[in-house]
């Protein structure tokens, strides 16, 4: 795959406050990165950054080969951009707006009516194409700002939290469009949604105060969750202490929490020893009818605990992550 986005050492001060803190990655053709990161984590000030909105106090952002800095326009025309919060000129309609877009982008008059009607398409605005944008929706709004960022056909796209605003039928469908653009092109998503990682991104990486804390696939974070590999059991409350007996001298299992789950029936989790498969430990246990076990799951991981996790340790315990 060509890398697409390449992001070396980028650092922004603002005074004595270091928002971002020598944040380094590369995103490449056909994959959607989500960026996540606790509020005040320099999300927004590096995208703004890669943009070639901020400029950088230390560091470079390539697009496509073009640093940011040295070639602005070469850059940004290669980029699809949804800033925070969608803003757009509010007295126009949609569709001035998108006209307005096409004009700025210099889309080719060939393509300029082709390329307007696919982002309406895509976005499903044809409804309140002449509605100002200042009586719509936040969820139409947020559609309007993807719209003119997917009209001119980006080879990079930079989404900040393309979903806020929109109800779970709309995430659903903006979500697929994302899936089915980023075949093509690097996306990066900043998000605070951690299912958005889930549903589209084929990597995750986290910042914390300015720096890289984790990077690696949805799965490999999950994988640092405690919970990755648990077995997770439901049955009747009055079984569950028997089970947790039984787990607990189960050799495998390095301990074991309760939990209610539906009226009458409680979730017992065995937690696994390091290196131990538990699926097989416990396979036994598992077909005890005395248990009466109604469900059986093997847990993922928890990505919002991984999050937690990397995002609350100590400033120097984080830079060592990184």
């Amino acid at each position: 795959m060509d890398s697409m986005v390449a992001v070396r050492g980028l650092c922004k001060s603002f005074g004595p406050i270091r928002a971002v803190d020598g944040i380094s990655f590369e995103v490449r053709r056909g994959e959607v990165l989500g960026f996540l990161g606790p509020n005040g984590a320099g999300k927004s000030t590096t995208m703004k950054m890669i943009t070639g909105f901020l400029t950088p106090s230390a560091g470079s952002a390539r697009i496509c080969g073009h640093d940011v800095v040295a070639e602005p326009v070469k850059a940004k025309m290669r980029i699809g951009y949804l800033p925070e919060g969608a803003p757009a000129y509010p007295d126009m309609t949609p569709a001035a707006f998108l006209g307005f877009i096409a004009d700025i982008r210099r889309v080719p008059g060939a393509d300029r009516r082709r390329r307007i009607d696919f982002a309406i398409d895509r976005t499903q605005l044809r409804n309140v194409l002449h509605q100002p944008i200042e009586t719509l929706s936040k969820g139409f709004k947020r559609r309007v700002g993807l719209a003119q960022a997917i009209l001119h056909d980006p080879e990079v796209l930079i989404l900040d939290e393309p979903t806020d605003g929109l109800d779970p039928n709309q995430k659903h469908e903006v979500r697929g469009l994302i899936a089915e653009l980023a075949r093509e092109k690097a996306t990066i998503i900043s998000t605070h949604i951690l299912e958005e990682v889930d549903a589209v991104c084929s990597r995750a990486l986290i910042i914390a105060q300015g720096r890289v804390v984790a990077d690696g696939t949805p799965r490999e974070l999950e994988a640092r969750s405690r919970w990755h590999d648990a077995v997770s059991m439901i049955l009747p409350r009055a079984r569950a202490e028997g089970l947790r007996v039984a787990l607990g001298a189960c050799p495998a299992v390095a301990s074991v929490e309760e939990a209610d789950a539906d009226p009458g029936l409680a979730r017992v989790t065995a937690f696994p020893r390091v290196g131990a498969n538990l699926s097989a430990a416990l396979a036994a246990i598992g077909r005890d009818p005395a248990h009466a076990i109604e469900e059986i799951r093997v847990e993922r991981g928890r990505l919002d605990e991984v999050f937690r996790q990397v995002t609350t340790r100590p400033a120097a315990a984080a830079r060592t992550a990184a």
